[in-house]
């Protein structure tokens, strides 16, 4: 499953055993990505509070919106779990597996919006070269209709998934079929 120890469910006790059961009651299942947390229960659980915020919490952006930013950051770090699974979660919504492998190919062929494409275009400038991001790449998007807080909240995802892509890479975190699969979307 990964490179380091973890403690499974039915080996854990105490903090972890809680917050393993907050998650599958949240979630419907607990995934790799937050089992590799288990040697640290507090991070895991802060972890995801975050994870709910930014991808289920109150914004304009919609879920399907969060899920492509979160296939395409991941697919631009070649990070194939964290692909896979947000994969998984867009069908839920596009329900059109050629479609996504079409995003993955390149998003600007893909039949997507020219708005959300606008949007994909600072994600991957965000994710290749952040420090070439600035005030200008902000504006495009506010002249592409984005609000503040929409940019905070792309910025925040594509921030996020940069983050939990470099955990499972750097922690060789890996995925099954059935573990990408049945998650409360």
């Amino acid at each position: 499953m990964s490179w380091i120890a973890t403690i499974d469910e039915r080996n854990s006790f105490g903090k972890l055993k809680n917050f393993y059961e907050e998650i599958i009651e949240k979630r419907g299942k607990l995934s790799n990505i937050m089992r590799i947390h288990s040697l640290n229960p507090e991070a895991m659980k802060k972890h995801m509070e975050l994870y709910l915020t930014l991808m289920f919490g109150s914004s304009k952006l919609k879920r399907e919106k969060r899920e492509l930013i979160a296939v395409v950051v991941s697919s631009v770090n070649n990070c194939d779990y964290c692909v896979n699974h947000h994969a998984e979660a867009l069908n839920n919504y596009w329900k059109n597996k050629e479609k996504i492998r079409l995003l993955l190919r390149d998003f600007r062929a893909a039949d997507i919006p020219e708005k959300d494409k606008r949007m994909l275009n600072y994600v991957v400038k965000l994710t290749k070269n952040p420090s070439m991001v600035d005030e200008e790449d902000v504006e495009s998007l506010k002249k592409t209709g984005f609000s503040d807080r929409d940019i905070l909240d792309i910025n925040l995802i594509t921030s996020y998934f940069n983050f939990v892509n470099r955990i499972a890479l750097g922690l060789g975190v890996r995925y099954s079929e059935d573990e990408m699969r049945g998650y409360n979307y």
